[in-house]
């Protein structure tokens, strides 16, 4: 027969040592939970950077100030706008080079692809046909051209080079022709050489491209797209007054 004494100081004792194995890992985790809050409490906190500093190291355009600080107030008291919001504004300028051979010829359209990603400072996209032309030996699909769009800074920039750089460099530039609006409020013109743009080496070229531009503002009229220009600085040749065409007439 066993004693009843024996039986209950092992039952005591292997009790016992459950309860010590149960308790040592909650022990460790309080410490490891105390040990992380101490570390959250030691962190460093992050700082935000002040506004005011961001915004004095943002760049912004000669053109764009221009136009905000002495063009909307001159074109609002011209034009009798009653709001700021309805003073035109420019909106994007295409860019846009055609290439008749570029089918046949892959290293002229790759030439044109990177020059006119020079002279936008923005990746060009090559352009392909819309249909069939027989004329031309054009199948639906063949490359034609390369195309690039400007908005925002870049636009302001490359209008201010294109202002006060590109145009001047022109051989015998006499102004562009103030016909060239399309009745919305754009204007289009084209460019002969595009070696007139600086960021062109002319050593390094292999032909000589023409391309054109395209201005789209958010005038509704012509007279209100030229005044924008014209307030740009933009060489558009003057139109003639009335008092000129009754003159001429006569």
């Amino acid at each position: 027969m066993v004693n009843e004494k024996t039986v209950k100081t092992k039952t005591v004792k292997t009790d016992s040592t459950k309860k010590d194995s149960v308790k040592k890992p909650v022990a460790k985790k309080t410490e490891k939970a105390d040990s992380s809050a101490s570390v959250k409490k030691t962190a460093t906190p992050k700082v935000a950077p002040d506004k005011k500093e961001t915004d004095k190291a943002k760049y912004v355009p000669a053109y764009r100030t221009l136009y905000s600080s002495k063009i909307v107030p001159s074109l609002k008291k011209k034009f009798n706008y009653s709001s700021v919001m309805e003073v035109p504004k420019l909106k994007k300028i295409t860019l846009n080079m055609g290439i008749g051979d570029a089918k046949l010829n892959s290293k002229a359209l790759d030439s044109a692809v990177n020059e006119l990603t020079a002279i936008a400072g923005q990746k060009a996209v090559v352009t392909l046909a819309k249909k069939d032309v027989s004329n031309f030996k054009i199948r639906k699909g063949f490359p034609v051209g390369c195309t690039v769009n400007i908005r925002g800074d870049r636009m302001y920039e490359f209008f201010e080079r294109l202002n006060s750089v590109a145009l001047p460099r022109t051989r015998d530039f006499t102004g562009l022709s103030f016909k060239s609006f399309d009745k919305r409020g754009n204007y289009n013109f084209g460019i002969k050489e595009q070696i007139i743009f600086t960021e062109i080496d002319y050593d390094k070229i292999d032909a000589i491209r023409g391309l054109d531009i395209a201005i789209e503002t958010s005038a509704k009229t012509d007279e209100e797209s030229y005044a924008l220009l014209k307030e740009f600085g933009f060489p558009l040749r003057e139109k003639p007054t009335k008092k000129n065409e009754s003159a001429e007439a006569e």
